[in-house]
């Protein structure tokens, strides 16, 4: 058993991982982005759970909004930007199987 305390703070920050999966929190400000045509995790799927905020990802070219509450699969080997699309921080937590970081 592990226990992680999740204290998110800016960027993008591994939090604990095994062999066979990981988590990560990423926080962006108003207007930021991260990914686009060139980023993908050839090997692993990423869920993606919106803490607070709200913006849009854009997923193989196909662009859903995200809300607090929010949970997207991104399956492996799929491009993907993540966008803040609101005025205060976007904050995400992030699982992958398995690790890519």
């Amino acid at each position: 058993m592990k226990l992680t305390e999740i204290d998110v703070q800016g960027g993008f920050r591994v939090l604990a991982g095994t062999d066979r999966s990981q988590v990560a929190t990423m926080v962006l400000s108003p207007g930021q982005s991260t990914g686009g045509s060139d980023n993908r995790h050839p090997q692993s799927d990423q869920w993606l759970f919106v803490i607070r905020g709200r913006g849009k990802a854009v997923v193989e070219g196909e662009e859903r909004g995200l809300e607090e509450g929010a949970l997207l699969l991104i399956e492996a080997g799929e491009a993907h930007k993540i966008q803040n699309g609101g005025d205060r921080p976007l904050e995400t937590l992030s699982f992958y199987a398995p690790p890519v970081y």
